[in-house]
């Protein structure tokens, strides 16, 4: 039983080692890494951009009155 056991377990590593779809997933990592590079190449200026918007929306603002002071 044990070494029927020990037999399979080795016909599977020797497969596994054999197997190509581990260097498939290597390579959809890779591209997947290289998109996140690119997204966060292109939405950082665009993030300056929206912040700049609202900052001159605040600063077109009239400035709230101060609260009156606690008696």
């Amino acid at each position: 039983m044990f070494r029927m056991t020990f037999d399979y377990v080795i016909a599977k590593a020797r497969a596994f080692a054999r197997s190509e779809e581990g260097a498939s997933a290597i390579e959809y990592a890779i591209v997947v890494a290289m998109v996140a590079v690119v997204v966060v190449a292109f939405i950082t200026p665009i993030g300056d951009r929206i912040l700049a918007i609202f900052n001159s929306i605040l600063n077109a603002l009239p400035a709230a009155p101060a609260p009156a002071p606690a008696p």
